[in-house]
Parts: structure tokens; sequence; C-alpha cells
């Protein structure tokens, strides 16, 4: 059976993670509505067999927990999202090796290259049906309004596939789509994207860029299309690593582009540089609405292919949790592995759900000399360039549980002066969607050293942290069963208990 939605439905079915519904719903706001409550519960995928004003299908909340993540790249537990992460370190920067084990394991990654070559489908199942020109109307689709004070309705769980003018290397996106007309559509994007170079470069070279949208893809691929890639390698190659075998793709019918072969849709079209329309206003991952956007590129359609019977994939943004703010706690552990490759003084790293996915991060390090905290933050911060846009920066002693808010918390007020260990960077690129700087698309970033002080960074004797006396906590480990107490579970307490509310 191929890699391809319905065999991820089929596995969340069998493992009762997916939910039928067989009432007829409203994609204006009822079905949003309803997979939001799920989604704040940790509920099941929802697959809606009548979605009003479409004949299509529509699953969503496919991806709403980190365990129908795992498996969807193969996996049971998020601890083997590292490992995976080791590999593509070895890929992404590329160090000759200094003994056997690390050649073998440099070979043993490049095997992997190998057999994550992508292959081409001559008869895709993605192109069963084929409609063109005005046979293509995307008000047929069961798209999304999630908010009432959204300007229309959006396609957001389509990978976005454009080329390279200049070289022809492919990108690949996740952005939000904007239903205009029967067969146009704006996008929303930010200006690091991929797809925003290649339409910079082809109104430099006076061309039209050619986009494909494929819908209902293998999760796995949406994944990697998240993963921070260099941007000489193509998320076709990573979707390969990540499944152990090639991707199959597909031409497109009308523009010069490749596509998953097995996706439900494919929409074919381009983009004139300069030609644009209004977009949004309309619900963003910051948890408020975005701003109309006079100037978003406008896409014209002017193909669509789809597999017989399509099912239609997506998901919304808002404040956490979503299912993105999923995606992002489990590619969490996949980065990890490659910044420790950038920054090698970083032990672990964490970016909360609350804090947007990456608009906060937490470090922790293993500290050797002073300043090394700051000097930390700076590098995290052009490590990826995802991470250019991360307002906060905690850094923290290795000793430290960064997944830990307490421990976190903790830290910030024990070993923390605001006036010596917080320093703010004025005046950096920003993401464009957080309205909360004065200038939009510009703000400052702020780094705190949450470490342990050495001089000369204070010249105050530093104490000793409160620990228990080894000898006796092991005297308590030999007779916990002898005080009566064998039958408590030890593990760490619901936060509620201490009076925090969720």
């Amino acid at each position: 059976m191929p890699r391809d939605l319905r065999r991820f439905i089929a596995l969340l079915e069998s493992r009762g993670q997916l939910r039928r519904i067989p009432a007829e719903v409203d994609p204006d706001l009822e079905i949003a509505e309803i997979a939001d409550r799920l989604l704040a519960s940790g509920g099941p995928a929802l697959l809606f067999e009548r979605v009003k004003g479409s004949r299509l299908p529509l699953v969503i909340n496919a991806l709403g927990t980190v365990e129908r993540i795992c498996w969807a790249m193969g996996m049971e537990q998020p601890q083997e999202l590292e490992s995976l992460g080791k590999k593509l370190a070895l890929l992404y920067q590329p160090r000759p090796p200094k003994t056997f084990s690390q050649a073998v394991e440099l070979g043993q990654a490049l095997f992997s290259v190998f057999k994550a070559k992508p292959s081409r489908d001559l008869l895709p199942p993605c192109q069963q049906v084929v409609l063109r020109g005005e046979e293509v109307d995307l008000g047929q689709l069961p798209l999304l309004r999630v908010y009432p004070g959204d300007a229309g309705r959006v396609l957001t769980l389509g990978l976005m596939v454009t080329k390279d003018p200049e070289n022809g290397i492919p990108n690949v996106g996740v952005y939000r789509l904007q239903l205009q007309s029967r067969n146009t559509m704006t996008v929303q994007w930010l200006s690091v994207r991929g797809a925003t170079r290649h339409l910079r470069k082809a109104a430099a070279l006076g061309r039209k860029l050619e986009v494909a949208v494929a819908v209902g893809v293998d999760p796995l691929v949406i994944m990697a299309a998240a993963t921070p890639v260099p941007v000489d390698l193509s998320e076709w190659l990573f979707a390969g690593l990540y499944a152990g075998e090639g991707l199959h793709l597909a031409q497109c019918k009308t523009v010069d582009l490749q596509v998953p072969a097995h996706a439900e849709m494919v929409l074919e079209g381009t983009i004139t540089p300069g030609e644009v329309a209004p977009d949004g206003p309309a619900g963003d991952h910051i948890g408020y609405y975005g701003p109309r956007n006079e100037q978003a590129p406008l896409i014209r359609f002017h193909c669509l292919t789809h597999r017989r019977d399509p099912i239609y994939l997506t998901t919304f943004s808002g404040k956490p949790p979503k299912e993105n703010d999923m995606m992002a706690l489990a590619l969490n552990r996949v980065y990890t592995p490659i910044l420790r490759q950038q920054v090698p003084e970083i032990v672990d790293f964490f970016l909360p759900m609350e804090a947007l996915g990456y608009k906060a991060a937490i470090l922790s390090i293993d500290k050797a000399y002073p300043g090394q905290a700051r000097r930390a933050a700076l590098a995290f911060w052009s490590a990826l360039p995802q991470f250019s846009y991360t307002k906060f920066v905690i850094v923290v002693d290795k000793d430290i549980n960064v997944r830990d808010p307490r421990a976190v918390v903790w830290c910030l007020c024990s070993r923390v002066d605001p006036q010596r260990d917080v320093f703010i960077l004025p005046d950096n690129p920003f993401d464009s969607l957080d309205f909360a700087t004065e200038k939009r698309g510009l703000g400052g970033k702020m780094g705190i050293d949450a470490t342990t002080k050495i001089p000369p960074e204070t010249d105050s004797p530093w104490r000793d942290p409160l620990t228990p006396d080894p000898a006796v906590a092991e005297l308590v480990n030999r007779r916990w069963a002898e005080y009566g107490l064998a039958d408590l579970n030890l593990q760490p307490a619901d936060p509620r208990l201490f009076g925090y509310e969720f």
C-alpha cells in the first residue's frame, strides 16, 4: 500500500484515533468550532462525510497530537524523532569524519540519501481526473472560514511548489491561500520563505512564476516541508529520508513542476509579478486577526487534477493548541541535533507551544566560561532561518529540564538580575504578522542569561543549591516499601494541585 493520506487515515481509524461525522456540517465557522474543541482536549482526528456546498469529504485534526505525528513518520515515541535529527544533522552541515565510527555513521547517512531519491510515476493517482480552463471551480472545494472576522474562505494545508528560475531547485512550503474568485487565490507568506525568493527572481527576469499546490498529501511530506532544509536541497529528498524510501512524484500537466503522485488533488497556476489583490483579515497563529494586506500576490489557477473521489485535508491557525503547534513540538526534537551541530555548547532546547511555536526558546548549555550564555543566544538566532523570528531566548544550565516550566521560572527568579543578565537587540527583521512591534516587520529581541554566574560576571559568591543528602536518599529508596508507600505513583504532580489553572 503506497504512503499517502488514505493509508494514514486507515491507521488512525485502526487505532481508535479517527471519528467519522455523518451529519451535514457547514465549512463556514461550524467545522472549525467542532475541531477546535477536539484539539484543545487532545481528541481524535475527524472525517466529515457530508460538507455543505461540496461533494468532498473533509479530514481535520489528523496531526492534532505529537503521538499521531510520530505515527505519520513511522515512529511510536517522540524520542525517536531525535535519532532522525542526528541523521539530518550529518547532511545539513557534513564534516570530515575523524574516527572510523564517524566514517561509518556518515556513510550510512549518505546511503540513506541514495535510498531517498524520488522516483517518477507515469500514471499518478493525483491525475485520474483532469480539469482545465473554465472547468476549474475552486468554490466547489470545502474551503473553511474559521473565524467570524475572516475576510474569506481559505486553503491552509496545501503544499505549494515553486522552482528557482535560475537553478531549477524546487521549494516546498505551506502557506495560507484565500479564495478570491472561481479560479484565483491570494497567498500569505513571509519574506524569508523560498517561494518569495523565487517570485523576486522571476520578476527580475520578467517571467511569471509557475505554482503547483498539492492538497491531501501523506502527512510525512507535510512534516518534511516544515523542516528547515538548506536552500540547495529539496524537501522531496528530505521526505524520502523521513520515510526511508524515495517519494513518488508526478510531472504536472501544465507547469514544469513535480508534485507527490499520491496527493488527493493538485492545483496548477502562475503568479504574474506585480499582480496583487487584497487578502485578509484572517485569524492567525499569533491568536489575533492578521491585518488586511492590499498587496498579496494573486495566483491564477488554470488546471485542477485529482483522484477519483478525493479527500480534502485541512487545518487552521489560531491561539494554541492547534495542529501547527503539535507539528512544532515534534520538529523541536528533530531540530535539536541540527542545532547542536551549529552551536555545540547547546545541550538541549525547547520551543514551548504557548510561545506560538517559535516566539520563545529555552536553551540549556554546558557552561564553561563567562559570557557563554549570551554567545549561545546570539548563535541560536542565526543558526536556522526560522529562529530569526524568535523574540525571546532564555539560557539555563544543563541540569535544568528545559521542558519543565516550573524549573525554568525558578531559574528566572533565582539566577537573573535583569540589570546584568538581560540584553536587547533592537531593530531586527521581524515577523510581519506580529503586530506587537512598533514598526511592521522590524522589532527587538531579548536574551536572558539564567545560568549560574561565574567571575567576572559577578563579584558576589554564588550560593550552593539545595540538594538532598545522597546517603539518606539511597536509604529512603531501600526502605520505600517498608514505609508502606510502594503503591504511590511518584510521577510529577498535576500542576493544578499547586494553584495552576489550565
